[in-house]
């Protein structure tokens, strides 16, 4: 899927789209591009997009909504741009359920990178026949579903990616950085505060108590393991 990829790059400075897009169709992905998040939108909703590449700061409807907007209904992925200075709204891009980052000024070379990196790791394997269970949460490898209590929980497909390798190395610990070359496919930057939203938005779903997790542990200064 990643050479044949189609990918929508979003963002209201000309010159950012056209050095963008010149790398990744050097890279052999076809791209869109949209100056304002209403074009954007109309684009995505006819499904040509493999990928999202979003700046956050736009006419109209901002990255923040859109990403809102997608994540609403499908597990298309994202990649956001994000000025230095704006951690915040990187933050709260990743709580939105954005798959990474990239900061302004950026490397075109590391964005068609990560864009490679998301979208091999979009590319779901093949199904694992294996049903994990402990203590009312329900994990299904094969359908990919996951239910409390028999209620059935809606995640990503990243949280279920992390969810279902915690679960399924249980009581084993891994740092950030190991999560990210396990579950995200790629080295952690400098900035792992990816996995930390992750860990907190599954926790937020699965847990029965969000500010006492039962099953997703943190070993302060070591990282976190899933606790059967």
């Amino acid at each position: 899927m990643s050479e044949m990829a189609t990918v929508l790059v979003v963002d209201d400075e000309p010159i950012v789209r056209d050095v963008v897009v010149r790398y990744l169709q050097r890279d052999g992905y076809d791209t869109l591009e949209a100056a304002d998040g209403d074009s954007a939108r109309a684009i995505i909703e006819s499904g040509q997009t493999d990928l999202v590449v979003l700046d956050l700061m736009l006419p109209g409807t901002d990255g923040l909504a859109l990403c809102r907007w997608i994540r609403s209904g499908s597990d298309l992925p994202v990649i956001m741009l994000t000025a230095l200075g704006e951690a915040t709204d990187r933050i709260v891009g990743l709580e939105l359920g954005a798959d990474d980052y990239v900061t302004k000024p950026f490397s075109p070379r590391e964005l068609a990178i990560r864009v490679h990196n998301v979208l091999k790791r979009a590319e779901r394997p093949p199904l694992v026949a294996e049903t994990l269970s402990f203590d009312g949460l329900t994990i299904e490898g094969k359908t990919r579903e996951v239910s409390l209590d028999g209620k059935s929980l809606r995640l990503t497909g990243r949280e279920f990616d992390l969810l279902f390798f915690l679960a399924s190395n249980a009581s084993e610990v891994f740092s950030r950085a190991q999560l990210m070359e396990r579950v995200w496919g790629y080295e952690a930057a400098l900035d792992t505060g990816t996995v930390t939203v992750h860990i907190r938005r599954l926790r937020s779903k699965i847990e029965r108590d969000p500010s006492m997790p039962r099953h997703l542990e943190t070993l302060w200064g070591v990282g976190y393991r899933f606790a059967p």
